[in-house]
């Protein structure tokens, strides 16, 4: 165990995308959410920690066969924070830390979560570690536990980002990988990915 758990959020609707539930869309077969769990499970954090929400049912489907624990927000259409809210709520007594991934980022690999978790042991776990890429910041993104106050008060359809912004004791983690600022919003963008 490395302290950190990875906390997947997956409760959305996605309205930009359309009806169809976004995270349930397919690249290569594998839908998006499935993408991003299966990154999850296969890295070094732990537990791996599912919040749904909207569609939850199918949804879950997806996830069949994954070392994943499911946590449902009954308030998922009130934003993100809830989601986040749920998911900090189930993090085990161990865990100080939890990885923030986004259910539509299907590029982020086992490999950059583990690069994530070790840097942010490496550099004295700090409140939070954010990685960036040419200066633009992405996800996802360490969290310590000592946040978890901080994100009780959160409200409405906003993260972390607020409550990160401005201090010295979040650090920034440099990297090429594209992945950290690649998420899918629209049909648009998921079109280009389709063969």
């Amino acid at each position: 165990m490395t302290g950190v758990a990875a906390i997947l959020l997956a409760a959305g609707r996605g309205t930009r995308f359309g009806e169809e539930p976004k995270l349930l869309a397919r690249i290569g077969g594998k839908a998006l959410v499935r993408h991003a769990a299966e990154a999850a499970a296969h890295s070094m954090a732990g537990p791996v920690i599912v919040v749904t929400g909207y569609r939850a049912d199918v949804v879950e489907t997806e996830l069949k066969g994954l070392p994943v624990q499911v946590v449902h927000n009954p308030q998922y259409a009130d934003g993100l924070s809830t989601s986040l809210k749920a998911g900090f709520s189930a993090l085990p007594p161990e865990a100080r830390a939890a990885i923030v991934i986004l259910g539509d980022m299907p590029f982020v690999r086992p490999g950059l979560i583990n690069a994530l978790v070790g840097g942010w042991h490496a550099r004295g776990e700090p409140t939070a570690l954010v990685p960036v890429l040419n200066g633009q910041r992405g996800n996802p993104v360490v969290l310590s536990r000592a946040l978890q106050t901080s994100i009780t008060r959160l409200s409405g359809d906003v993260g972390a980002g607020s409550i990160l912004r401005g201090r010295p004791d979040v650090l920034e983690w440099p990297t090429e990988d594209t992945a950290i600022i690649y998420d899918i919003d629209t049909r648009e963008e998921f079109a280009k990915h389709q063969s």
